[in-house]
């Protein structure tokens, strides 16, 4: 009885060993985090931004790596296919993590399931801004010249189920305005063509749009959420502008594969609270146009994710586009 418990001890000291080891070891060569949209977007400016922290962290390069396309599986059905080595990872916005489940009739991943979240980065709200040219103030000035132009108005977004397009379907459905949606592969080309004047208006996040809301080349009318950025105080929330009630704010995470080894997921997941907590990502976070956001553990960004797919789902439902795509 005592060989068979020694012999047990021995057993288990084995199965241990290797996972004990694994955060102690890791990283021992680059990493590579997955941006599911194209390169200058906000979810590729913060990732870019952590990124660099993180490396100066790890003592490895961490390389981004651009996957735009199809609202965002292409890049989320790489890294889930991915070895759950640690090595690479996903810059998980939202959409990925809690719209698409709704969105989509066959989603060829379970976020709950095939993913862990590691790190909750920041809240990104958005802005309603149009073309110019476009004869148009105000919420209820862009109101009534749709509805008195309904064959004129259209509007973009980064994709399918993004933010982009999900905070304007439930403008659309608060406000009775009706427009073509144009999906673009990611904020800048949609931006492009907005201060081009090929589409008249779109819901921005504020990094890409930074630039172009400060040289006054496109026309805010309200932000997404219920109180105003502190670096554009002068944009007033969508619901004192005309549409009581609005409030729409996504969010950026980072995920590994479910299979990750928990001691990469914790230390992982502790790296990236030091980085957020850092007063220059702070700074450089709010300059971007997000809202820092506090990081939580593994087991509980499980239990966020969890809630956010049943709070996005009502917003897919009621927006009426529930397996649209």
């Amino acid at each position: 009885m005592r060989h068979m418990r020694i012999l047990l001890v021995i057993v288990l000291g084995l199965m241990l060993a290797p996972n004990a080891g694994h955060a102690q070891d890791y990283p021992s060569r680059p990493i590579t985090l997955v941006v599911p949209f194209a390169p200058g977007g906000g979810v590729d400016q913060m990732a870019r931004l952590i990124g660099s922290k993180l490396e100066q962290r790890l003592g490895k390069s961490v390389v981004i790596e651009n996957k735009p396309g199809a609202g965002s599986i292409i890049a989320a059905t790489y890294v889930q296919k991915s070895n759950p080595d640690g090595y690479t990872l996903l810059a998980a916005p939202a959409p990925t993590m809690a719209v698409n489940v709704a969105l989509y009739k066959n989603l060829p991943y379970d976020p709950t399931t095939d993913f862990s979240l590691i790190g909750l980065l920041s809240g990104t709200p958005f802005v309603l801004m149009v073309n110019v040219d476009l004869p148009v103030r105000t919420v209820p000035e862009l109101i009534a010249y749709a509805k008195a132009n309904p064959d004129k108005m259209t509007f973009a977004s980064a994709g399918p189920g993004v933010p982009h397009h999900l905070f304007m379907e439930l403008f659309m459905s608060m406000t009775g305005l009706k427009a073509s949606h144009v999906p673009y592969r990611g904020s800048l080309p949609a931006l492009t063509d907005l201060v081009a004047g090929h589409i008249p208006m779109m819901f921005s996040d504020l990094g890409p749009a930074t630039g172009l809301l400060e040289s006054k080349r496109v026309r805010p009318l309200g932000i997404s959420t219920k109180t105003r950025h502190p670096a554009f105080p002068d944009i007033p929330p969508l619901s004192e502008a005309g549409v009581p009630g609005y409030e729409a704010v996504s969010w950026q995470a980072i995920a590994a594969p479910a299979a990750t080894p928990r001691p990469i997921l914790d230390k992982l997941n502790a790296e990236i609270t030091s980085v957020m907590a850092m007063p220059e990502v702070k700074e450089q976070t709010l300059k971007y146009g997000f809202l820092p956001l506090e990081n939580r553990s593994v087991d509980g960004l499980k239990d966020f994710v969890k809630a956010e797919i049943v709070r996005w789902g009502k917003v897919v439902r009621d927006a009426g586009i529930a397996g649209s795509q």
